[in-house]
């Protein structure tokens, strides 16, 4: 018996097979693919913790070059001594602290009662204790994020930040070489007090050399951007401040 393929029913069920079989292979073809995804997140956050703490592949004046990925956890394992969760007053060590999820975390906090879990991660490099915290806000059309490294002072060793779709040469440009750079030997401290960094626009310093002015050049055209990188240091590092008053 022939099927009558110009009738409407053949058309809907049809197409609901279709959905039905697509819609399963690409649940298989995730669910195989999961445990490679969640690798390559893992390593590319010690990647970018790395960067942080100036442990790269830069070569040229304007590289951003990561470790490579076959070698990233034995250097993370090198240079990222001890891992800490912070409860409030509770310090715990965590070898997977790296992992939290601070958005999530950001999430939960705004529920009556939660108590943030905030990571550290502590490294040594060039004999020098550094703690490295991630950083997460909002640019001019959507997140931002990093990893921010300092010594026992709160004064920066360097940076990492990316963002997930601002506008290319423009806020984009968080991401590069030149103005990640700035950052270094800035003090989030004014004495006892917390500051800040202010990305300044018109700000009279345009080489950045003076370190004591808690301030570092706007990028052209991304106003917005550049003040949403000052928000986001300000709102996540502050949080640090009772742990970093505990290792005076």
């Amino acid at each position: 018996m022939a099927i009558n393929t110009d009738k409407n029913s053949y058309t809907i069920i049809f197409a609901v097979i279709m959905v039905l079989v697509v819609g399963s292979l690409l649940a298989g073809f995730s669910s195989g693919l999961k445990p490679m995804i969640t690798v390559n997140m893992e390593a590319e956050k010690k990647q970018n913790i790395l960067y942080a703490i100036n442990v790269n592949g830069n070569e040229g004046e304007g590289d951003v070059t990561f470790i490579s990925t076959d070698i990233v956890s034995e250097e993370f394992s090198k240079y990222i001594t001890k891992q800490y969760v912070i409860e409030g007053a509770k310090v715990t060590e965590n070898s997977e602290a790296y992992l939290i999820d601070i958005k999530k975390e950001g999430t939960k906090a705004k529920k009556e009662g939660y108590v943030r879990k905030l990571p550290i991660m502590v490294g040594e490099k060039d004999g020098k204790e550094i703690y490295v915290v991630p950083v997460r806000g909002k640019g001019l059309w959507d997140a931002i994020w990093g990893f921010v490294a300092m010594d026992k002072s709160m004064t920066i060793q360097g940076v990492y930040f990316d963002h997930k779709a601002e506008t290319p040469g423009l806020g984009a440009e968080i991401k590069q070489r030149y103005f990640m750079d700035d950052f270094t030997g800035e003090s989030f401290l004014n004495g006892n007090a917390f500051e800040g960094i202010k990305v300044a626009k018109g700000n009279n310093d345009p080489l950045n050399s003076d370190k004591t002015d808690y301030e570092v050049d706007a990028l052209a055209g991304a106003t917005i951007t550049g003040d949403g990188v000052a928000a986001m240091l300000k709102k996540d590092v502050r949080m640090y401040m009772p742990y970093f008053q505990t290792l005076k």
